[in-house]
């Protein structure tokens, strides 16, 4: 085993760290408070190559694996966990077309995403079937050259901004078979958005329900063939899974660095708050379990890569670490930081309420912790 970087995954992780220090950092309350959506920014992330990661080359991606993309969405995501984990979706959207549309199909979309000319949103979620994505209700009935989408979406990042939603549909029976995805474009006559949903946290990104009415989308337009979208959803998701940790890891060293800092300057009792060992043990903690997820995470990126059988186990495991215990760490650092911590001055409750639905969202921990048994039972 071999954990050191790569000198091109060190510049890589430079750079984004760099990005994030200089556009991410000193605007993310501002965002977090007014609910501000930073396109602008995110363009420039695109013009630094973060809108496609894993993206082929032939229409401007970077082509890079999981891993250089676990790095990227740890240092955005000590900048601003809501922002990162946006361009987090953008990537698994945009790879969904790059990797299964047709030509024609990529060479309409993927360019512009890739830039950001254009925002991308993944629908999987619905009203009525969260964690169990296979009994969606959403359909999609042949009628000519058109798919005919009757359904709806709930909390789906970016709706009503962006310009492409990837959409899962059922076009044929009950199950995961029944189901297949397909682009559908902004603007679209019967496609629309409910209210903005009032959120916890990811304040700097909108979430809202997409509904479909008679929704006409061409055929062309069909993500691969038709059945084969349950498959395509759920490779999106192990990838997706790990952004997402990736992204807790980042908010979680923000929170750790945070605290480390105040308790070397809080002064209790007549020193300050870092030359207790209690509080160093918890400290010391801390490090170990954000150390212990960032492995996890990098093991399933490196799964991903290399086309691991186990790769869906192991990226589910990583998930359900990462996202736990980068949570606990945000609240412990809020904890040491006693009632200043619950300040906006501090932002430490701005990472706890945007870590918190990371424990939730690319399917909950405890369907991750289904995967992984169904996996042990195969073994």
């Amino acid at each position: 085993m071999d954990f050191a970087l790569t000198d091109d995954q060190r510049a890589i992780q430079d750079a984004a760290c760099a990005f994030s220090d200089a556009e991410l950092a000193p605007h993310s309350a501002r965002w977090d408070e007014d609910k501000h959506f930073p396109v602008d920014v995110m363009k420039q992330a695109a013009e630094m190559g973060f809108c496609g990661i894993y993206t082929g080359e032939e229409h401007g991606g970077m082509a890079l694996g999981r891993v250089e993309a676990a790095l990227i969405f740890e240092e955005l995501s000590r900048g601003d966990v809501a922002t990162a984990a946006f361009i987090s979706i953008h990537n698994m959207a945009t790879w969904m077309i790059d990797r299964f549309g047709a030509d024609d199909l990529r060479g309409r979309f993927v360019g512009d995403l890739v830039g950001m000319d254009k925002i991308a949103s993944y629908c999987l979620t619905e009203p009525g079937s969260g964690s169990d994505a296979a009994a969606l209700r959403t359909t999609a009935v042949r009628d000519g050259d058109h798919y005919v989408l009757n359904g709806s979406k709930a909390f789906i990042s970016g709706a009503g901004t962006s310009d492409v939603y990837v959409v899962m549909v059922r076009t044929g029976g009950e199950g995961p078979k029944g189901v297949s995805a397909i682009v559908v474009e902004a603007g679209t006559p019967g496609l629309s958005f409910g209210a903005q949903e009032k959120k916890m946290g990811w304040n700097a990104q909108p979430t809202a329900i997409v509904q479909f009415d008679d929704c006409r989308v061409p055929v062309a337009n069909l993500l691969g063939e038709e059945g084969a979208g349950f498959r395509y959803a759920m490779a999106g998701l192990d990838g997706g899974r790990l952004n997402i940790a990736a992204c807790s890891l980042g908010g979680a060293r923000l929170a750790l660095e945070t605290a480390q800092a105040y308790v070397a300057t809080r002064k209790q009792f007549g020193k300050p708050l870092g030359e207790f060992q209690a509080l160093q043990f918890r400290l010391a903690d801390m490090a170990t379990d954000l150390e212990a997820a960032r492995l996890m995470v990098l093991r399933g990126a490196w799964a991903i890569d290399n086309d691991h059988p186990e790769k869906t186990k192991w990226c589910a495991m990583a998930k359900r670490l990462a996202t736990d215990a980068c949570f606990q760490i945000a609240d412990e650092a809020l904890q040491l930081h006693g009632g200043y911590g619950y300040l906006k001055d501090y932002p430490l409750e701005r990472i706890v309420r945007d870590l918190r639905v990371h424990r939730i969202l690319e399917g909950t921990n405890e369907i991750m912790r289904v995967i992984i048994a169904r996996e042990l039972s195969r073994a």
